[in-house]
């Protein structure tokens, strides 16, 4: 069971822009605190037996200009790998290419901080329809992930229990706290806030299948 509200508290979310070589992105951070060791937490992260525990089944090189893929996800290239500290790699899905950059670092009292910095191009048109919700839910369903993970001594999260899991009512609530945490991230970053909820509405209505 996930105490959902305990999760949602648990997680930072922000939102902002940064250039980067091709051109000005958009930045959506997620970051949460777990109580392991930073060197534990970086194999969670990088070894594909243990990140198929907790995500989603990876293949592919995982070794700096290697090739990966996510099953029924995204696949790319690992671009940057800074041992047990972070690595940056692309994010390809649906013909479209964006970036992630993974930090991994310990904190005072023994946990570590997994922070993802999620980087895309996105049109103002396509930000304004769906905003930061489209891919901060999915991520805060992958922290969720980490934390059963972590929490359970490294036990694999059931497949079948976690693809029912966001169609449940526990699911659906918290999938609709973590798009109200995203608008308000959205707000903070500078979004009208009426255009910020209209927008965090069609997302949970996409990621639910319920009407907006």
């Amino acid at each position: 069971m996930i105490e959902v509200t305990h999760q949602i508290s648990a997680v930072r979310r922000q939102v902002g822009s940064r250039v980067i070589e091709a051109g000005l992105a958009r930045v959506l951070t997620i970051s949460q605190s777990y109580a392991t060791s930073a060197d534990d937490l970086w194999e969670a992260c990088t070894n594909p037996e243990r990140i198929g525990r907790w995500f989603l089944p990876v293949t592919g090189d995982l070794t700096l200009g290697g090739r990966y893929q996510v099953q029924g996800n995204a696949g790319g290239t690992v671009e940057r790998c800074d041992p047990p500290k972070s690595f940056a790699a692309t994010w390809e899905f649906g013909g479209e290419v964006t970036w992630i950059e993974v930090t991994v670092t310990p904190e005072a009292d023994g946990s570590a901080r997994l922070q993802l910095e999620h980087l895309a191009h996105v049109d103002d048109e396509r930000w304004a329809e769906f905003g930061p919700g489209a891919v901060g839910i999915g991520w805060d369903m992958a922290f969720v992930g980490m934390a059963k993970h972590i929490s359970e001594g490294g036990a694999a999260v059931d497949r079948q229990e976690a693809a029912a899991w966001p169609m449940s009512d526990e699911g659906k609530q918290f999938m609709s706290l973590s798009s109200e945490r995203w608008r308000e991230a959205s707000v903070e970053a500078g979004t009208d806030e009426e255009a910020a909820q209209a927008a965090a509405d069609r997302c949970l209505a996409a990621y639910t299948g319920a009407t907006p």
